[in-house]
């Protein structure tokens, strides 16, 4: 009788169990089935103004056509794109909370900056790559970057190179410089690409790296100059710049390599939740008048997700992460976070 009454009570137990899993599962495939029920938060890397900020309120609403939902978007920068990186990470993995992110966290490992990268998140879509220029005051005599490295050879320490925070366009484009070319260069660090041009134009610095989306104004108004193309290949609207491996060959080895913008969710996040984000994104970045936009800010349209998004991540964080290592800029190696040499 006692035995009778144990194994009843097992079978109960394990029905009782079965039941509110399938229960779960069943809740789970009705919430995904009908992602998005309600409007979703999209958090911004960099603050307003920037160009990760200009790409997201220019392709959202688009987005927000094919959802069917309101995609509500908060910027929160600081710690080169930390504070929003973790910030997604600590919310529920249910498609709710879309990072609108930059290339900045592929090295915050080989910083020291934060654990996470973007391999704790799915690539919902790599919207574009950015165009890097070096760039000088347009009354400067230099035309080449190579003019650069031969006046700074004959004037050692005397020539000032603008850079911003570790992790930035300038910080890694400053140290593929460095060490492709030896120069002995001085560096001035700046809050960002915006007050690094404004000490350019002034005279207190004399040349950058910049990104092409936050000097276009400039160049276009003629108060600054490209000198190179951070590039192998052409880039459309740029065909009269040269080219960086033009005199430089050696920059070859960590190209392709340059910002980049990008739709993120935590992993973990139900397959159905995005599949519709993917879907829905994908749509809004082919939509023409964003296209238009793209190219007009300065930016190469990519529009990739899935397996193709993965390679692109790693192949962007192997060249930075390497490349800070070989500089002596990286506080942890590349190779004890398990990132392969290009």
């Amino acid at each position: 009788m006692r035995t009778t009454k144990k194994t009843s009570l097992t079978t109960l137990l394990k029905g009782a169990a079965a039941a509110l899993l399938a229960g779960s599962l069943s809740l789970s495939s009705a919430f995904a089935a009908d992602f998005p029920d309600k409007d979703l938060q999209g958090v911004i890397m960099w603050g307003a103004g920037g160009a990760t900020d200009n790409v997201a309120r220019a392709l959202t609403p688009h987005v927000e056509k094919y959802l069917g939902k309101k995609i509500v978007l908060t910027n929160k920068s600081g710690g080169a794109g930390a504070i929003s990186t973790n910030y997604v990470f600590s919310r529920p993995a249910n498609g709710y909370t879309v990072l609108y992110g930059a290339e900045n966290p592929q090295i915050h490992g080989v910083l020291g900056l934060s654990k996470l990268d973007y391999s704790s998140f799915i690539p919902v879509n790599i919207i574009a790559s950015g165009t890097t220029v070096i760039v000088t005051r347009a009354d400067k005599e230099w035309k080449t970057v190579k003019d650069i490295v031969d006046d700074v050879k004959a004037h050692p320490d005397t020539i000032k190179m603008g850079t911003a925070g570790p992790g930035s366009l300038p910080f890694v484009v400053s140290s593929m410089l460095k060490t492709t070319t030896e120069m002995p260069v001085l560096t001035v660090p700046f809050d960002g690409e915006g007050p690094g041009m404004t000490a350019l134009e002034g005279g207190h610095i004399d040349f950058m790296a910049v990104g092409l989306t936050a000097a276009r104004e400039q160049l276009k108004a003629g108060r600054l100059k490209a000198l190179a193309v951070v590039s192998d290949t052409a880039v459309p609207g740029m065909e009269n710049v040269p080219l960086i491996t033009e005199d430089f060959p050696a920059f070859k080895k960590f190209l392709p390599w340059g910002p980049f913008y990008g739709i993120f969710v935590k992993q973990g996040t139900p397959e159905e939740a995005v599949k519709a984000l993917t879907d829905a994104f994908a749509k809004a970045v082919a939509e023409p008048q964003f296209q238009d936009f793209i190219k007009d800010f300065g930016a190469t349209p990519l529009n990739i997700h899935g397996d193709e998004a993965v390679q692109y991540l790693k192949h962007n964080q192997s060249v930075s992460a390497w490349l800070l290592q070989d500089a002596g800029a990286a506080k942890i190696s590349p190779e004890e976070l398990g990132i392969p040499r290009p």
